[in-house]
């Protein structure tokens, strides 16, 4: 199974203090709109995003069908085969994408340890 891009979607207070932090670590500014508090940075094959005010917890997110350059990828794993493989391991998913639908869409779960984990898929 290939989950596509992977980054990590952190939580943040003050996203232009944040954008400033990671820009001196080296990151740059991949998307994301900063008047709506969200950025897409990356650094190499790293990926994170800042989100101030939209989530309460840091989530680990995959996105199916892309590269760490949000350029597509064949073949992919479309996320309803994801959920599909995920729901016969007996992985409870917190949310899910119609079955019946193709297209964007994404599905939610919950690691043992209480990390949110996101796949979305944009395409």
């Amino acid at each position: 199974m290939h989950l596509g891009a992977f980054s990590v979607s952190l939580t943040v207070k003050d996203i232009n203090k944040s954008r400033e932090f990671y820009e001196n670590l080296g990151f740059t500014t991949l998307g994301g709109n900063i008047d709506q508090k969200w950025l897409i940075l990356k650094n190499g094959n790293a990926i994170i995003g800042l989100f101030e005010g939209m989530f309460d917890k840091n989530i680990i997110t995959f996105n199916p069908g892309w590269d760490e350059n949000a350029k597509n990828i064949e073949p992919f794993d479309d996320v309803r085969v994801i959920q599909e493989h995920l729901k016969n391991c007996g992985i409870q998913l917190r949310t899910e994408a119609d079955a019946t639908t193709t297209g964007p869409a994404h599905i939610t779960l919950t690691d043992p340890d209480g990390n949110n984990i996101l796949i979305d898929q944009h395409r």
